[in-house]
C-alpha cells in the first residue's frame, strides 16, 4: 500500500482515449513530472506530456484528485491521452522510469479502494460481476450490489442487531436498578423477524447462477440427435455430427444469451449400457455426472428413461412424430425450437434470482445463515450472556458479508478476477 501504482485503465488499444491511472504517495510527483505542473485539483487541463529526457509523447488531458475523497482513497491522477498502441506504450514506459512507480497487479485499485473503506466487499463483488456482465439481467443484477444497495441493507440488519444487544447488556450491567428489569416485550419477536427477512432473501437463487448461466444439459443415447440440436440452439456448427454412433466423446460447453438470460449449453456423449469402449465409457460417465448437476435438462432418449424433471424432447419431428407428449423439434428444419426457447427463458428466469430483488453469493448466504441462525437461537433462552455471546455471533457473520474480517487468500481470490487498470 505504500507503493504508487499506475496502468491503463481504458480498453485495450487502439482507441480514440486511452486513460492512465496512477495511485499512491507518489501520484503527484509522477503527473508533475511527465506533465511539467500540478493542475487545480479536480479540473482537467491540456498538457504536453514528456518522458525524463524531454521528449514529448502526446498532448493529453490530466486530471489530478487529492486523497482520501478519490476512488481509490489515496492520491490519484488521470492521464486523458490519445489511445495508439505506441502513444499508450510510450506514455507507460515513461511512468516505469519514475522511481517508486510500479504497474498494478490486477484489481490493485479496487482492492486499494476496498482496503482504504471507498467499497466493502459485497460491493467489490458486484463490481466485478458487473465488469464480466454480457446480459442485461446480469448487469441489473449486479448493479444492485455494486451501488451499495445490499451493503446498506446489511448495514440496517447489523443495526438492528447492534440495538437488540444493547438491550441484553442494559440488562446485564443494571439489573439492580428498578428502571431496567427485563427485555422488552417484542425482543423475541423483533429478533425472529430480522432472522426471517435475512432467511427469504439467502434462501434465493444466488447470483453465481447469474453470472455463470443456466446450465442447460442434453442428454440421451447415441444418435439421438444432441448435437444437432445443439448447433441449431447455437446456430454454429460447434459441435461434429456424423451418423456413427459415440461420435461425441467428452463434453462441449458453449455460452448463449437467449431473450436476455445467460446459459450455458452443454452436449454430452450419448449414454447406453452396452457396446461403449473405454474411451467412450469415460465420456459416458461424464454425461451422467452433468445431468445430476445442471439445472435444466433437455432428454432426448425414450420417454421410461426420462431423469425427474427433464424436458423429453423429440428431436427429429422431421422424420415422424412422437408417441408421448415430447416437445416436437427438428434440428434440419427448424419446427419447434422457437417453442424449445421460449420454455428455456421460462425455466431460466424461474432459475435465477430476482433481478428486482437482492441476492447473495454463495460466500454472502453462508454468512447470512450463520446470522440467522444466531438470531434464532436468542429465543427461548434466560441466560442473558449466552444471549449476549448469540447476538455477538449475528453481528461477526454480518460484518464478514461486507468484509470487516477477510482472509487475505478470499481477497486475493476475488480482486484476482479483475483487469489490470482496475
Amino acid at each position: 500500500m505504500d507503493d504508487t501504482i499506475f496502468a491503463l485503465s481504458s480498453g485495450a488499444p487502439p482507441a480514440a482515449i486511452g486513460v492512465v491511472r496512477i495511485s499512491g504517495p507518489g501520484a503527484a510527483e509522477a503527473l508533475t513530472q511527465l506533465a511539467g505542473d500540478l493542475p487545480p485539483s479536480r479540473s482537467p487541463r491540456l498538457r504536453t506530456l514528456r518522458d525524463r529526457c524531454g521528449e514529448q509523447l502526446d498532448s493529453a488531458l490530466v486530471l489530478w484528485f487529492p486523497g482520501p475523497a478519490t476512488a481509490t482513497g489515496e492520491d490519484l491522477a488521470e492521464l486523458h491521452c490519445h489511445g495508439g498502441r505506441a502513444v499508450i506504450a510510450g506514455v507507460l514506459a515513461a511512468l516505469g522510469e519514475i522511481a517508486g512507480l510500479r504497474e498494478a497487479e490486477p484489481g490493485e485499485f479496487t482492492r486499494r479502494a476496498f482496503a482504504n473503506g471507498r467499497i466493502d466487499l459485497a460491493e467489490a463483488e458486484g463490481l466485478a460481476d458487473l465488469l464480466s456482465a454480457e446480459t442485461e439481467l446480469q448487469r441489473r443484477g449486479a448493479m444492485r450490489s455494486a451501488g451499495g444497495e445490499l451493503s446498506r441493507r446489511i448495514e440496517t440488519w447489523r443495526d438492528r442487531v447492534l440495538g437488540l444487544a444493547a438491550s441484553v447488556e442494559a440488562v446485564i450491567d443494571f439489573a439492580d436498578e428498578d428502571d431496567v428489569t427485563s427485555l422488552p416485550c417484542s425482543f423475541a419477536q423483533d429478533a425472529d423477524a430480522l432472522a426471517s427477512e435475512i432467511r427469504s432473501i439467502a434462501e434465493r437463487p444466488a447470483t453465481e447462477r447469474l453470472r455463470d448461466g443456466i446450465r442447460v444439459v442434453l442428454a440421451g443415447p447415441p444418435n439421438a440427435g444432441k448435437s444437432s440440436l445443439f448447433n441449431a440452439l447455437l446456430l454454429d456448427e460447434a459441435a461434429i455430427v456424423t451418423p456413427q454412433a459415440g461420435t461425441t466423446r467428452d463434453v462441449l460447453e458453449r455460452p448463449l444469451a437467449i431473450g436476455g438470460v445467460p446459459f450455458v449449453l452443454v452436449d454430452t456423449a450419448g449414454m447406453r449400457d452396452t457396446g461403449a469402449g473405454e474411451i467412450e465409457e469415460i465420456g459416458i460417465a461424464r454425461a451422467r455426472r452433468e445431468v445430476a448437476a445442471g439445472q435444466i435438462v433437455l432428454w432426448l432418449g425414450m420417454p421410461e428413461d426420462r431423469p425427474d424433471g427433464a424436458i423429453r424432447i423429440h428431436s427429429k419431428s422431421d422424420l415422424g412424430a412422437a408417441s408421448d407428449d415430447a416437445l416436437e423439434v427438428s434440428a434440419v428444419t427448424g419446427a419447434g425450437l422457437d417453442r424449445l426457447t421460449d420454455l428455456l427463458v421460462e425455466r431460466g428466469r424461474a432459475a435465477l434470482p430476482p433481478v428486482d430483488g437482492l441476492a447473495f453469493n454463495r460466500r454472502q448466504r453462508d454468512w447470512a445463515l450463520a446470522a440467522a441462525d444466531s438470531l434464532d437461537a436468542v429465543g427461548g433462552k434466560g441466560d442473558m450472556l449466552v444471549v449476549a455471546e448469540d447476538l455477538r455471533n449475528a453481528r461477526r457473520a454480518l460484518d464478514r458479508l461486507v468484509g470487516r474480517d477477510s482472509t487475505e487468500e478470499m481477497l486475493d481470490a476475488l480482486f484476482g478476477r479483475f483487469c489490470i487498470g482496475k
